[in-house]
C-alpha cells in the first residue's frame, strides 16, 4: 500500500492544498513561490440563523392536494425558507482564518509529502541550493489544533480573519460577513501572539491563537471567549507532544485499515490516500462531516452551506467506516441525527398527523433545521430511511445489538410509520405511493413527482426487511404491516411489457436524460433489494443497463461517478466499475489531490462550470467503491470479486468487514479465485459466490473461528 502521499507545488487555490485534520478542524496548506498560506476551517462553526422550520402547512395531503390542483406556486411558498435579521435565508457553516507564513525571498515551495502512517505532513522548499522541511501534524484529541516545526528567524506569520478576507474577495459587496451583521473581530499582533476574536450575532464567539516560540508554532481554535486577553493567556503543547499523540493515533488506525492490493498505482493511491482523509475528517472526537467535512473556504461562504444532505452525500461521506471497521467512526452521525428525535417527530407529527414518526428533511445544519426553498427535498422520505438504514448495517456489521434495542429499532420503527400514512391501498389490496419524488430529478418542478418513485420503493423495502430481521435478533413479534409491505408493495416501478420491461423513475417515466443521481437504481444499490443475479430479472436490468448507459454520463457530478462503480461491481461488470474510478480520478481531482463536485475541465460532463467546489462525498464514495470491488453484499449473499478485471494478474484484499460479523480476506490472480479466509466475529451462517465457482456455498462458523479455502 502507498504510504506517501505527494503532489508539488504550485498549489495557487485553498482546495488544492494538502489537507490536514482531526474531525473538527481542518486545514489546508497551498500556495507558491516562497508564500505558505494555512487556511483553517471547523465543522462546527454554525451560523444558525435563518431555515424552515416545519409547520403544519406542511403535510403530505397539501402536497398532493396541491399537485392535482396544479397549483406549484402555493408548494413552493409553504416550503420556502423564512428571512431572519432582514437577509438570512439559511444557516451556514462561516469561514474561520488563514495563517500566512513568508519563507525568505530566495526560497520556492517544492512539494508536499503526508506520512500517512503517521498524520504528518511535511512541506518541502528550496533555499540555497538545499532542500528543507516544515512539519505539521493535528491533535487528534480535538482539544487543541495544529502545530508546526522548521521555522527559521527569516520567516514571518500572519492571521489574517476571515471576515477581513471575505469582504476583501468581495470588494466589500454584499454577501460578506459585514452583510450578514458580523462586527469585525478584535485582534492582536505581537511578537510571539497573533490572535483574533470574532463576535458572532446569536452564536457563541469564535477565534484563533496562534502562539510561535523558536523553531515552532502552535495553533488553537476556540469557541466562547469574551475577550482576546482572555484567550491569550491560554496554553498550547508543543509540537513534540502532539506529534507523537498524533502518531500513536494514526499508527494504530492504519493497523487497523485492511489492505488492498490491485497492481494499479493510482487505485491503490486513490484508496489509501482516501482512508487518510477518512480518518481526518471522521474521528470519533469530532462531529460528523457536511459536504466538505471541516475544510471550507476562508474567504467566502461555503457552497450549499456545507450542510448536511441526506439524500446521498452525507451517506457517502461516511460509508468507507463499514468494511472498514472503523465503527466508532459512524457513532457522531448517529449520536447527531438521535439527538433530533424530538424535532423529527414534530416534522411526521406535521406531515402525516402522527405522534410515532420520524422525518428528516433532505437538507439540514447540525440542529436538523430544514434549509428550505426545496420541496422535492423536504419530502424526500427515502433520506430517513436511509439513514435507518445505515444504523442497522453499523449494528449487523459491528455486532452492537444493544444499541439496536435502545435506539434504532424505535427509530426505524418511527420512519416506516411515516411511510405508513403516505402509502394507499388499491382495491386488489396493493400497496402504491400516490405522490413521491426522485432525488433532484426535474428540480422543484411541479412534474418533479409521480406515483411510486423507484427510490423510495426501495427504501421502503429496505427499511421493511430490517425491521423483520430486527424483530428476529430481539425477540419481539414483527409488525403486520412490515411483511404487507414485503407482500404488497412493488420492489420498484417497471416502464414496458414483456421483455422490453425496465426499472423506472416512477410510474410511466424511464430514465429521459443523463442524470447524476441514479436513484432509479437505487434497489440494487444502495438499498440492496433488487438481485440483478436473479433470473428473473435478468431482462430488466439488461434493459435498465442499456438505457442508463445509452444516455450518457454527460450530466453526472464527482459523486455520481463513484457511485455508478458501484453499481458496475454489482452488476459484474467489472471492467467498466474500474473505469468509472479512472474517470474520477482524471476528470474530479484537482492538481492537489482534492476531490471535485464539477468535473475539472470541459469536454466530459456539462457540470464544468466550477471546478474549484470541492466535496467530500466523492472521495469517501471511490473508497467505498474500492471496497465493492473486493466484495459486497447482494441480498444476504457475499459476491467476493465481482468488480474485479479479469486480466488483473493479481489483486488481494485483508480484513474487510462485512455483513454478518464476517472479516475476509482474498486473492484473486487471472480471474480466478486463489485463496479466501471468512473470520466470524459472531456466531453467524455466511453465504458466498465466487465469479470464477458456480454456484451458491455456505458455512457456518462460531465465534472466532476461521475457515481458510484454498482453490
Amino acid at each position: 500500500m502507498t504510504m506517501i502521499y505527494s503532489r508539488e507545488f504550485p498549489l495557487p487555490e485553498q482546495q488544492q492544498g494538502a489537507m490536514l485534520g482531526n474531525g473538527l478542524l481542518g486545514a489546508h496548506l497551498w500556495g507558491s513561490k516562497n508564500v505558505l498560506n494555512m487556511s483553517i476551517g471547523c465543522a462546527s462553526l454554525w451560523d444558525h440563523r435563518g431555515g424552515l422550520p416545519w409547520s403544519p402547512e406542511q403535510n403530505f395531503k397539501f402536497i398532493r392536494e396541491s399537485v392535482e390542483k396544479g397549483d406549484i406556486d402555493r408548494i413552493k411558498e409553504v416550503f420556502s425558507s423564512k428571512i431572519q435579521d432582514g437577509n438570512i435565508a439559511r444557516p451556514t457553516l462561516i469561514p474561520c482564518g488563514r495563517v500566512v507564513l513568508h519563507l525568505p525571498d530566495q526560497a520556492e515551495l517544492l512539494r508536499y509529502e503526508i506520512e500517512l502512517e503517521k498524520g504528518l505532513t511535511s512541506i518541502i522548499y528550496h533555499e540555497n541550493g538545499l532542500e528543507k522541511s516544515l512539519l505539521f501534524c493535528a491533535d487528534m484529541s480535538t482539544e487543541h489544533g495544529f502545530a508546526c516545526h522548521g521555522l527559521t528567524d527569516a520567516m514571518t506569520l500572519e492571521l489574517i480573519p476571515s471576515y477581513v478576507l471575505y469582504q476583501k474577495d468581495l470588494g466589500g459587496k454584499p454577501g460578506s460577513l459585514a452583510a450578514r451583521g458580523y462586527e469585525p473581530p478584535e485582534v492582536i499582533k505581537e511578537d510571539s501572539i497573533l490572535a483574533f476574536l470574532q463576535k458572532m450575532p446569536v452564536d457563541p464567539s469564535f477565534a484563533l491563537l496562534l502562539k510561535r516560540k523558536g523553531e515552532e508554532f502552535s495553533l488553537d481554535f476556540c469557541r466562547g471567549a469574551e475577550t482576546v486577553e482572555e484567550l491569550c493567556r491560554k496554553t498550547l503543547p508543543a509540537f513534540s507532544v502532539l506529534q507523537k499523540a498524533s502518531e500513536t493515533w494514526w499508527k494504530d488506525y492504519f493497523q487497523r485499515i485492511p489492505a488492498i492490493e490491485a497492481g494499479e498505482k493510482d487505485l491503490e493511491e486513490t484508496y489509501c490516500s482516501g482512508m487518510y482523509k477518512y480518518g481526518i475528517m471522521t474521528n470519533p472526537a469530532g462531529v460528523t462531516p457536511g459536504l466538505q467535512g471541516p475544510w471550507i473556504e476562508d474567504h467566502m461562504l461555503p457552497p450549499w452551506q456545507g450542510d448536511y444532505h441526506f439524500n446521498i452525500n452525507v451517506q457517502m461521506c461516511n460509508s468507507p467506516g463499514y468494511k472498514a471497521g472503523l465503527f466508532e467512526h459512524l457513532m457522531p452521525l448517529f449520536r447527531m441525527v438521535l439527538s433530533w428525535k424530538e424535532s423529527l417527530r414534530y416534522n411526521a407529527k406535521c406531515f402525516v398527523g402522527i405522534d410515532n414518526g420520524y422525518m428528516l428533511p433532505h437538507a439540514t445544519d447540525d440542529r436538523g433545521t430544514c434549509m428550505g426553498g426545496f420541496w422535492t427535498g423536504s419530502i424526500d422520505h427515502a433520506c430517513t430511511a436511509w439513514i435507518a438504514m445505515m444504523m442497522y448495517d453499523y449494528c449487523d456489521y459491528s455486532g452492537d445489538f444493544d444499541f439496536l434495542k435502545d435506539e434504532v429499532f424505535d427509530f426505524m420503527q418511527g420512519v416506516m410509520n411515516v411511510f405508513e400514512k403516505m402509502l394507499d391501498e388499491e382495491k386488489d389490496g396493493s400497496l402504491t405511493l400516490p405522490i413521491s419524488i426522485s432525488p433532484e430529478y426535474r428540480g422543484t418542478a411541479l412534474d418533479a413527482c409521480g406515483k411510486n418513485s423507484s427510490f423510495q420503493l426501495a427504501a421502503i423495502h429496505n427499511l421493511a426487511r430490517n425491521l423483520l430481521k430486527t424483530a428476529k435478533i430481539l425477540h419481539v413479534e414483527p409488525d403486520p404491516f412490515w411483511l404487507k409491505v414485503e407482500e404488497k408493495l412493488p420492489l420498484c416501478s417497471l416502464y414496458g411489457e414483456g421483455d422490453k420491461q425496465e426499472i423506472a423513475l416512477w410510474d410511466g417515466l424511464p430514465l429521459e436524460e443523463s442524470h447524476r443521481h441514479h436513484s432509479h437504481l437505487g434497489g440494487i444499490c444502495p438499498f440492496n433489494t433488487i438481485d440483478p443475479t436473479d433470473p428473473a430479472w435478468e431482462k430488466i436490468i439488461f434493459n435498465s443497463n442499456r438505457r442508463w448507459t445509452g444516455k450518457g454520463m454527460g450530466e453526472w457530478t464527482g459523486w455520481g461517478i463513484t457511485w455508478a462503480s458501484q453499481l458496475r461491481s454489482r452488476l459484474g461488470n467489472a471492467e467498466a466499475a474500474v473505469l468509472m474510478l479512472d474517470l474520477w480520478k482524471k476528470c474530479f481531482t484537482n492538481k492537489g489531490g482534492g476531490s471535485l463536485h464539477d468535473s475539472l475541465f470541459w469536454g466530459f460532463t456539462e457540470f464544468a462550470f466550477c471546478n474549484i467546489v470541492m466535496q467530500m462525498d466523492a472521495t469517501m464514495g471511490a473508497v467505498t467503491a474500492i471496497q465493492d470491488l473486493y466484495a459486497h453484499d447482494i441480498n444476504g449473499v457475499l459476491h467476493f470479486f465481482r468488480g474485479i478485471p479479469k486480466d488483473w494478474k493479481r489483486s488481494s484484499f485483508t480484513n474487510l468487514h462485512l455483513p454478518g460479523g464476517i472479516i475476509a480476506s482474498g486473492e484473486f490472480c487471472k480471474g480466478k479465485t486463489t485463496a479466501l479466509t471468512l473470520k466470524a466475529a459472531r456466531d453467524t451462517t455466511v453465504r458466498y459466490k465466487l465469479p470464477d465457482h458456480t454456484g451458491l456455498h455456505e458455512i457456518t462458523l462460531k465465534k472466532g473461528e476461521a475457515e481458510v479455502l484454498h482453490y
